[in-house]
């Protein structure tokens, strides 16, 4: 379900001083090897589960897309060029987080997803109980639910483990929203370490968290009242 992604949203102080978030039980860090983690766009991955990647130290990443209709319209980068620099983003970002991983980059179109080829090309990837992590299915994004779809057809048709991510959920949702499976919300507690490479791993991405130019067009995707929802040191999985 496409939901607006505008103004602000619900602020970090709202999630923050909401004593649910503290109640959760931790996710159980016990995969059975390197995870498969799948982003829709580059940068995805590391706004949701960074933390977590680099406590395991070692996990796969399918890049769907390149991320090159972030900005369209932009009066700095044609698209081509755009997707060029957010791969190279997201290359800096994994070394910044100093995970063991290989990238599997689709190059499917931002914006317009395949599905059914996706969940293929995903099934292929994964093995019985294998962790595979992904955006959540309700985000509110259209390229983020139609990835979370076909990662959940990918894992039930293999037996991997599936495991969502929420990004602008945080944005349009709020607490005890009843659209929001917090029934099924885990915990990733982050210690200092880990916190830090999430953050220099985020600052790795400056097409995204600062303006490409002066233009509306080119304006910062993440400003900082997004990032702060993703300064936090905990992530939330939805198991």
């Amino acid at each position: 379900m496409v939901r607006p992604i505008a103004g602000e949203g619900t602020t970090e102080g709202t999630w923050r001083a909401w004593a649910a978030m503290e109640q959760w039980p931790a996710l159980s860090l016990d995969p059975p090897g390197p995870p498969l983690v799948v982003a829709p766009h580059p940068d995805d991955e590391i706004l949701g589960v960074a933390g977590l990647m680099t406590m395991l130290g070692a996990a796969d990443l399918v890049a769907v897309t390149d991320g090159e209709a972030s900005h369209p319209g932009s009066t700095v980068y044609p698209q081509e060029e755009l997707a060029a620099i957010r791969q190279a983003e997201t290359d800096e970002a994994l070394r910044r987080l100093r995970v063991t991983t290989t990238v599997y980059r689709l190059g499917q179109p931002d914006g317009g997803i395949d599905e059914e080829r996706l969940a293929a090309d995903l099934a292929r990837l994964l093995t019985p109980g294998r962790w595979c992590l992904t955006t959540w299915r309700g985000d509110g994004h259209p390229d983020h639910e139609t990835v979370g779809r076909a990662t959940a057809r990918a894992c039930a048709a293999t037996g991997a483990r599936l495991l969502e991510y929420p990004i602008w959920a945080w944005h349009w949702a709020y607490p005890d929203d009843p659209d929001v499976p917090w029934d099924r919300a885990r915990r990733v507690d982050l210690p200092p370490a880990a916190q830090a490479a999430k953050a220099a791993a985020i600052a790795a991405f400056p097409s995204q968290i600062a303006p490409l130019g002066p233009a509306e067009a080119d304006a910062a995707i993440l400003p900082p009242h997004v990032l702060a929802r993703f300064a936090r040191p905990f992530e939330v999985i939805f198991e």
